[in-house]
């Protein structure tokens, strides 16, 4: 089952403001809430849609490559319902979008033990144009944070050797009501005692000295979309650094470096190839064979061929990141001009020279001819 467009999900425009979206966003939220809905499971999955959606739209840098590439851009397991992500999750991603109110206003409250977030971990893979042109999946291994498997990511010793605060209960969160000319208002704040945590260590890990996380390495496999660019970033949700004491994973952003090919040359989804003649070549016709990305075309040279005529083989360009299809591989046809001639070659061109054939007969007002001119010199 294919994606449904973010900006659909949350009933945005594509220039919506970050304060509309973030409107939005609280709404969808506020109308498919489990508190709201118990027992639904549609329900659940519009919430956690909505909180994909936000996740992307509201990142800027996460926002341009959508737009830009759609949901390849961000990842193929972007967004919190790709990821894995539970419920409480996004309850400490997004809870401050609540202005205080927290989630947990509806009555039935969710307790959160994670307040912090690891960092991104950013590398570069380097693809070939062979590569692009099919989609690929790598397997990188990389060093990074990972959750103390001594004490399972919680700091304590042996996993167990903390109490619940006394000051939260366990929430990780304080909520204080207070009065105000509009009324009551109630507010909820990360608990001073345990910073978030609902525990409070009694026995630090001797293994990671109560952190929770450890330097260990993780082999990761990346699925790269057909179609990708030089310079595009993919963006793979929890599979970056992890956090202190059980928090959110980072992401892991992958900078696509496109390999340079030998003999082609790419312009978005077409591919280039410039074809050299020689002057008996172009003026006879031949048969010529040309680099693709699946191996040697054969192509047919017309007698008469011109320089700066473009063959084009449609179909044998690069796929369209969206699935539109594929470019074509556009032939630019030079003629080579020898530079260094023999006596007897110099007598045997001076010779053709004279025939009316080898005279220059431009069509006259070549409109196309102008038009190429005026462009070479802007």
């Amino acid at each position: 089952m294919s994606k449904r467009d973010y900006y659909v999900i949350l009933g945005v425009s594509r220039t919506a403001t970050q304060e509309e979206i973030k409107k939005a966003y609280r709404k969808q939220a506020l109308k498919y809430h489990p508190d709201k809905n118990p027992g639904d499971p549609e329900a659940e999955e519009k919430f956690k849609e909505a909180a994909e959606a936000y996740e992307i739209l509201s990142d800027p840098e996460k926002r341009s490559r959508y737009d830009q590439f759609g949901h390849a851009g961000v990842g193929s397991s972007s967004g919190f319902g790709g990821a894995g992500m539970n419920m409480d999750d996004i309850f400490e991603h997004f809870g401050d979008i609540f202005g205080g109110f927290g989630f947990s206003g509806f009555g039935g409250g969710h307790s959160s033990s994670r307040h912090s977030r690891g960092s991104n971990i950013r590398i570069k893979v380097r693809l070939t144009l062979e590569e692009i042109a099919h989609g690929t999946e790598k397997k990188i291994k990389i060093q990074k944070d990972i959750p103390c498997p001594a004490c399972h990511g919680t700091g304590a010793k042996d996993g167990t050797a903390f109490t619940t605060c006394p000051t939260c209960h366990g929430r990780g969160q304080v909520t204080r009501v207070v009065n105000t000319f509009l009324g009551r208002m109630q507010t909820t704040t990360t608990c001073p005692t345990c910073h978030g945590q609902g525990k409070i260590i009694q026995e630090k890990c001797p293994v990671c000295h109560g952190e929770g996380v450890v330097k260990g390495e993780e082999v990761i496999k990346i699925n790269i979309p057909a179609g990708v660019e030089d310079g595009m970033q993919l963006s793979l949700n929890s599979q970056g650094n992890a956090s202190r004491r059980g928090g959110l994973k980072g992401d892991l952003i992958v900078l696509i470096e496109e390999v340079e090919h030998p003999d082609l040359i790419r312009d978005g989804k077409n591919l280039i190839y410039p074809l050299y003649l020689s002057i008996t070549q172009a003026a006879l016709g031949t048969q010529a064979e040309v680099p693709a990305v699946d191996g040697k075309i054969k192509i047919r040279i017309e007698p008469g061929t011109q320089p700066g005529k473009v063959l084009r083989i449609r179909g044998k360009g690069l796929p369209d990141i969206h699935g539109y299809g594929k470019g074509d591989l556009l032939i630019y046809i030079n003629v080579w001009i020898p530079k260094n001639l023999s006596r007897d070659e110099k007598r045997i061109l001076e010779k053709l020279d004279e025939s009316e054939e080898f005279k220059p007969k431009p069509p006259r007002h070549d409109k196309s001819f102008f038009e190429k001119v005026r462009n070479f010199f802007e």
